[in-house]
């Protein structure tokens, strides 16, 4: 008999980026997890469209790119020209395989299970799920895994036996709230991931597993994202396995990092920092293959 947890609830949104999708295969893999339950999330902003999104971000640049960015642009403000950057790279022969987008019903361990699409109910930023939804995720799965609906709170936190669990991409004992882009911009040698079984504490969850990378050898933001997308299947893995070890306490931290709003990615200061480090990293990186 496989030990608990094994019943995995995924919440979702529409499409999952390749990483998220390459993390869940390799626990049912390596765990023989059974992803019982797939809650998606139906989008409730009109102004965003998952099939544009996907396939802005999957596609050469063309009419979907353009639409997609003038809608980014509204709400991400300056940092929509680091996103830019990105996208002009990739025409000249950058790859960032991890964030490609794949629907939720192309998701081959998705196959089994039953798939609902539910519109969660929206608290300035927070999201809870419909009572309906949590009482399914009660009954049917003893473990959920985040990878999408954004700031989730109330009872579905506690449905699941095992809770829900949320990677945040850096170690929230030094980052939370902004991870990934801060620690790049501070020239951070190792950026962290933390998988943590939420709380209503923005990124103060209990810590059930965590990895960390170099990325002194990435000449970019995007780089950097890769390499700590690759830390995710490892680390979904260890955490599962961590729970399923009647020993195991998920860690309270002795400390929290500061928060950084993802808002201040939007600043021109910020977005004009990245871009410079990103620019300056790809023309040094070309310089040194010559």
């Amino acid at each position: 008999m496989t030990s608990a947890p094994n019943d995995l609830c995924v919440l979702a949104d529409p499409y999952l980026r390749a990483y998220q999708v390459r993390s869940l295969e390799n626990a049912v893999a390596e765990l023989g997890i059974d992803i019982s339950l797939v809650v998606v999330s139906n989008p409730d902003a009109p102004d965003i469209d998952p099939e544009l999104k996907a396939s802005a971000a999957n596609g050469r640049i063309g009419f979907a790119t353009v639409r997609a960015f003038t809608n980014y642009l509204l709400r991400e403000r300056a940092w929509a020209l680091v996103y830019a950057e990105k996208k002009i790279t990739e025409q000249f022969g950058a790859d960032f395989p991890s964030t490609n987008r794949v629907p939720v019903e192309a998701v081959s361990c998705f196959s089994d299970a039953e798939i609902r699409h539910v519109t969660p109910i929206t608290d300035g930023n927070w999201i809870e799920l419909p009572s309906p939804t949590v009482d399914l995720i009660e009954a049917n799965c003893d473990v959920a895994v985040r990878f999408g609906f954004g700031l989730i709170a109330g009872d579905v936190l506690s449905a699941p036996e095992y809770g829900v669990l949320s990677f945040h991409p850096a170690d929230i004992r030094r980052y939370r709230g902004l991870g990934t882009p801060q620690a790049w911009i501070d020239d951070r040698d190792t950026i962290g991931v933390t998988l943590q079984q939420l709380t209503e504490e923005i990124d103060g969850g209990r810590i059930v597993a965590c990895g960390e990378t170099d990325v002194t050898e990435c000449p970019t933001l995007w780089e950097a994202y890769e390499n700590v997308y690759d830390l995710f299947p490892t680390v979904l893995v260890e955490g599962l396995e961590n729970l399923r070890d009647p020993s195991f306490e998920p860690v309270e931290p002795d400390s929290l990092g500061p928060y950084y709003p993802t808002q201040s990615r939007q600043s021109i200061s910020f977005a004009g920092r990245t871009l410079l480090k990103n620019v300056k990293g790809r023309a040094g990186s070309s310089l040194s293959t010559r």
